[in-house]
């Protein structure tokens, strides 16, 4: 009995924080459209979330175009196909690679970030303040931070699938030996084969930025959630900060699959 005690209290502890994470998410919506608006706040937010995450964006861009083009390359030239690099790389950017990899390093980088910086005002007491003074901690904290993020993720998300698609250019130009203007062309002719949306948007362009819009959600509004949770002092905001990095990382793989099939059968190629 005791056993099935602490499995039942256990499972009711998570319903009521999956509970608290979506009334969270729904009064962070909810304030985007109700002011004081915290216009100062969500810059600061975005030179945080997008400015400071260039360089390893740019970084994990181009060195994956570069290894994507490399690894390619080794397999297409038992047929002969080296000449489609681009075509595959620009693909493997533009529609998963960019999105993915751009969440996951805003998620180790930013997503931490701000669980620990909420989390400290947690057990220090700040957020209580805030209560005190009449402002809500949701609207003055977490609000800016997801505006930011819904903005900064799909920006961040398009430099990374153009970096990836130069480090595949450098590979392809180098080692491959191919003229620069044929792998453009092919980078080219990926894009215009994939279909349009409206005649002018490139289905590969919608898939690359769905994608980061959610995931931009998803990092901003875990490491709320987490922060606002903390308990426990130094070790809690640790704590805090480990998990945040664990289920941002995990809710955008899962979610990066259901959207993929999602697109794919309202968007064929």
């Amino acid at each position: 009995m005791a056993l099935l005690e602490r499995i039942n209290a256990a499972a009711r502890k998570k319903v009521f924080s999956l509970q608290e994470a979506f009334v969270l998410a729904w009064n962070a919506i909810r304030f985007i459209f109700v002011p004081p608006f915290y216009r100062e706040d969500v810059i600061q937010q975005m030179d945080s979330i997008g400015v400071q995450s260039l360089g390893i964006v740019v970084l994990t861009g181009f060195f994956t175009g570069m290894v994507l083009a490399l690894q390619s390359a080794v397999q297409m030239q038992r047929f002969g196909a080296t000449t489609y690099v681009g075509s595959l790389v620009t693909a493997s950017m533009i529609r998963e690679l960019g999105p993915v990899l751009a969440g996951l390093m805003v998620a180790g980088r930013v997503g931490s970030g701000i669980a620990a910086q909420i989390g400290s005002m947690r057990v220090t007491e700040q957020i209580d303040a805030l209560n005190v003074m009449g402002t809500d901690p949701i609207k003055k904290l977490v609000t800016p931070r997801l505006i930011a993020a819904l903005l900064m993720l799909p920006a961040l998300t398009v430099i990374n699938d153009v970096a990836g698609i130069f480090g595949g250019n450098v590979i392809a130009k180098f080692y491959l030996q191919l003229p620069t203007s044929l792998y453009w062309a092919t980078v080219w002719d990926q894009i215009s084969n994939g279909g349009f949306v409206l005649r002018f948007i490139p289905n590969d362009f919608v898939h690359g930025l769905i994608k980061p819009f959610v995931f931009g959600g998803i990092i901003s509004l875990t490491a709320c959630h987490f922060g606002l949770r903390t308990t426990g002092g130094t070790e809690g905001v640790g704590v805090s900060t480990t998990r945040t990095v664990v289920t941002a990382s995990i809710l955008i793989l899962v979610t990066d699959y259901f959207i993929t099939q999602a697109l794919l059968a309202l968007l064929p190629s």
